[in-house]
């Protein structure tokens, strides 16, 4: 299991979800404002977006916990706290979740340990398409658009996963409407999009 970095050791915050007809305890940062660094954000301009619980996760990861997923390979692109990924998991699916964070999946590691649910996690970045593989039965991604490099490195990847399916929960960030622009999208549920 991976060891949280400096910055997310303070670790205390707990939240209970339904998911998928379960409950789940999720830990996560008390404030992500606190996570920033200064100098890995010179370097990448790396923000902790993975350390917020946002609506669009809980969304999707609602949405995902009502679909029959048994038996099929799942993969969350840009997870954080992976809730749409733990969703999966509890439906059956065999879940692949993925973060450029490393803290992101330690504590995606740390959630599903202790609530007993059995997924794999990678840290790996969307630059490097050979990291994840392709021939996915449903890719799974929730509010990613936040700049334009998000964008760009998505219309390069996804169509390299060769998924089946692939749903994204996007709220309305700047980036989202040039990105949806190059498919054929139907909204599913409110705000999360299958993208064909």
């Amino acid at each position: 299991m991976r060891q949280l970095h400096r910055h997310a050791v303070r670790v205390h915050v707990e939240e209970t979800f339904e998911l998928a007809g379960r409950a789940v305890t999720l830990l996560r940062p008390p404030s992500p404002d606190e996570l920033i660094d200064e100098t890995v954000f010179a370097v990448e301009e790396f923000l902790p977006y993975w350390a917020e619980l946002w609506p669009s996760g809980v969304a999707l990861a609602a949405y995902v916990g009502e679909l029959e997923l048994r038996g099929l390979r799942v993969l969350e692109l840009g997870a954080g706290l992976g809730l749409p990924s733990l969703a999966a998991a509890l439906r059956g699916a065999d879940v692949l979740a993925t973060d450029w964070a490393e803290d992101a999946v330690a504590l995606l590691e740390a959630n599903a340990g202790r609530n007993r649910i059995a997924l794999r996690s990678e840290l790996a970045r969307w630059d490097e398409p050979a990291r994840f593989g392709t021939g996915w039965d449903l890719v799974l991604a929730a509010d990613v658009l936040y700049e334009a490099r998000n964008a760009e490195q998505l219309l390069e990847l996804l169509p390299r996963l060769q998924a089946r399916e692939i749903l994204l929960a996007e709220p309305g960030r700047p980036f989202a409407k040039d990105f949806l622009a190059h498919w054929q999208t139907v909204e599913v549920a409110d705000r999360i999009y299958r993208l064909e």
